[in-house]
């Protein structure tokens, strides 16, 4: 994967342009909001990474300038702003997601392969599978083993997120962010009410399990029944 990372601070882009490079991706740098433009204009990346507090050019105007010149890659913006106007301001720019300073690098790794997930599929929608669990979204039916499972409007969307991500870890603020949206705290015990509810319906009476729970981390959504993996519920 083909990645452009725009951040001024030296120290935190050395960083995770190694990490990233080490974990398979190509990654291309910028220290400022002017160069990393021309090089998202001159080049095709899978996805770009944009701090928002970037001297020339903030990445709000680097989002701005590329979109406006046909640039479709997914962008993710890295900011240190609590506020969600500004994170909303991002996405009605056209950003993909956001990630809040500072984070662990394994949820942006997760969330930089969500992305490419989602260009290479096409985006949301259509039939996702896993084991004998079948999400249909464009007729909003799900079945287990050829049975019929009745979701409530949350309980579906949480399931299509954690299917659209099967085998990635899903953390509890990207679960948090992508079903109950931006401002809703990552905290809240909905989570687990909603997915102990999604359990019950879709994985207490079938075999293999199929919703895992990540200690401290969040949910996965994978069929184990081969792999003998551990490390979690």
């Amino acid at each position: 994967m083909n990645v452009l990372y725009v951040e001024d601070d030296l120290e935190a882009q050395a960083f995770v342009s190694r990490a990233l490079r080490e974990n398979g991706f190509v990654v291309d740098t910028a220290s400022d909001g002017e160069t990393g433009l021309q090089q998202a204009l001159a080049a095709d990346y899978d996805v770009v990474i944009l701090d928002v507090g970037l001297p020339e050019k903030d990445g709000f105007e680097v989002l701005r300038r590329m979109r406006a010149s046909g640039v479709e890659a997914p962008v993710l913006f890295l900011t240190a702003h609590a506020d969600v106007t500004k994170r909303i301001e991002g996405l009605n720019l056209g950003a993909d997601d956001y990630l809040g300073k500072p984070f662990a690098f394994a949820e942006l790794l997760a969330r930089l392969r969500a992305l490419a997930r989602r260009q290479r599929d096409g985006g949301v929608g259509g039939r996702l599978q896993v084991a004998d669990l079948v999400l249909d979204a464009d007729r909003h039916a799900v079945t287990r083993a050829g049975r019929r499972v009745h979701l409530t409007p949350k309980e579906f969307q949480l399931l299509e997120y954690l299917m659209q991500n099967a085998g990635y870890v899903a953390s509890r603020t990207m679960i948090a962010e992508k079903v109950w949206g931006y401002g809703f705290e990552s905290y809240s015990n909905a989570i687990d009410v909603h997915v102990n509810s999604l359990r019950k319906k879709v994985d207490r009476d079938f075999e293999p399990k199929l919703i895992h729970t990540m200690k401290g981390i969040g949910y996965v959504l994978e069929d184990r029944s081969d792999s003998g993996a551990s490390g979690s519920e």
